[in-house]
């Protein structure tokens, strides 16, 4: 019976519903995931109808495909799959007195899954599950979702990263150079849960930037302590990225958590840029206040040549030996262009006070300046990344929601 096609002259129509039972595993690293299943096929074979005695025979059992006609349906998408066997077999066959025929059995899949992780952890990702006639044409054969509940989900359905949002039911059918075969989709939508990628990916990394910028605060004389800070704080951003890495596959686009990583890094990063030019500064202006020490013994030892001229010549005064010398700028008359009865009046204008260079002006070393100016820059600046971060991802994930 298993070599002739039911209803010869028109196509055998198969109904089709599935329970999903169970969602074991997502895997972003293989792009698969694995579901346990309870498959079922609905069909008539007018050759299979018998005599029900009156309504007492509601319809019989079988536990072997062998003894009727079977659709020869696959998944199109399994990558390995297995029937469960335990205590018994876990199918099974009814055969109704109008010849109906129900065929279900308990399927465990893993079945590919590709995945657009451009928004990851932040996305919501499409697996499918494809089911086809392998060698019977839609002339001879046509799979059909049933009118009702096609697709059954059990209640409790537990993901430990994901929630499945809702499942879509289409049709697939495919052309080859053989002729058109019969194929039925099902498209399950997983959102990812944040939460998990918040406490482990986000806050350690928005904790490792702000415990970098505890070098602002330290003193810059304080190279050690700065130095450690700064080093540990890179190595252990790096141990997160590299550790973030190795749980997703690699792609050869930038995904959300790229970018926020690359970020971090780049802020902890600048911190440590930041102490190799406070220390720069620092060393320039030791070098600076000797420069004006000098200046100020070279000045003080001209002002004592200048004294020692001066009481040379006033010796040389009370000896009878005078210079008569004339002021350059008359103290009287106001000046060197001024007229008798008309001083010269000069008119300064105040400068305007900039409040930044006021505030800047309190600190007197460049070093200092740096360190003062990094505490405000780096906290706004990261902040704002935060903002445009936040908002342009979240507002794709709307968007990508709506498209699906």
């Amino acid at each position: 019976m298993n070599e002739i096609l039911v209803g010869l002259g028109s196509p055998a129509i198969v109904h089709i519903n599935i329970m999903i039972r169970n969602v074991q595993t997502i895997s972003d690293v293989k792009m698969e995931y694995s579901i346990q299943i309870t498959f079922r096929e609905q069909w008539n074979d007018h050759r299979l109808t018998f005599d029900n005695i009156g309504g007492r025979i509601q319809y019989l059992t079988l536990t072997e495909t062998d003894m009727v006609w079977m659709p020869d349906l696959f998944f199109k998408n399994e990558k390995d799959g297995h029937f469960h066997n335990i205590i018994l077999p876990n199918l099974y066959i009814r055969i109704y007195p109008d010849g109906g025929v129900l065929y279900s059995i308990r399927i465990s899949l893993t079945l590919s899954c590709p995945m657009d992780l451009k928004l990851f952890p932040l996305d919501r990702q499409m697996c499918q599950l494809l089911m086809a006639s392998y060698g019977w044409t839609t002339e001879d054969l046509v799979f059909l979702w049933k009118d009702v509940e096609p697709v059954q989900v059990t209640k409790n359905l537990h993901l430990p990263r994901f929630t499945l949002e809702k499942f879509i039911t289409d049709y697939c059918n495919s052309k080859t150079n053989t002729g058109e075969y019969s194929c039925l989709l099902v498209a399950l939508i997983f959102k990812r849960e944040f939460s998990y990628y918040l406490i482990q990916y986000y806050i350690p990394c928005c904790m490792l930037v702000i415990v970098s910028w505890v070098s602002f605060w330290l003193d810059q004389n304080a190279v050690p302590a700065r130095v450690a800070l700064g080093v540990t704080t890179l190595l252990t951003m790096s141990t997160q990225t590299s550790s973030i890495n190795q749980s997703l596959p690699p792609v050869s686009y930038t995904k959300a958590i790229d970018v926020w990583t690359g970020v971090c890094l780049t802020f902890v990063f600048g911190a440590l840029l930041e102490f190799a030019l406070v220390n720069y500064a620092s060393r320039s202006d030791k070098h600076r206040e000797k420069m004006k020490e000098k200046m100020k013994e070279q000045k003080r030892w001209e002002m004592e040549q200048q004294a020692a001229l001066e009481a040379a010549l006033a010796d040389q005064a009370e000896d009878g030996h005078t210079f008569p010398m004339k002021p350059l700028v008359s103290r009287h008359n106001g000046g060197m262009g001024a007229d008798k009865g008309h001083p010269c009046e000069i008119h300064l204008s105040t400068p305007r006070q900039n409040c930044c260079k006021t505030w800047l002006s309190k600190f007197p070393t460049r070093s200092k300046r740096i360190d003062v100016i990094s505490r405000i820059t780096f906290p706004i600046v990261f902040a704002f990344f935060n903002m445009a971060y936040w908002s342009t991802y979240l507002f794709t994930e709307e968007e990508d929601e709506g498209k699906k």
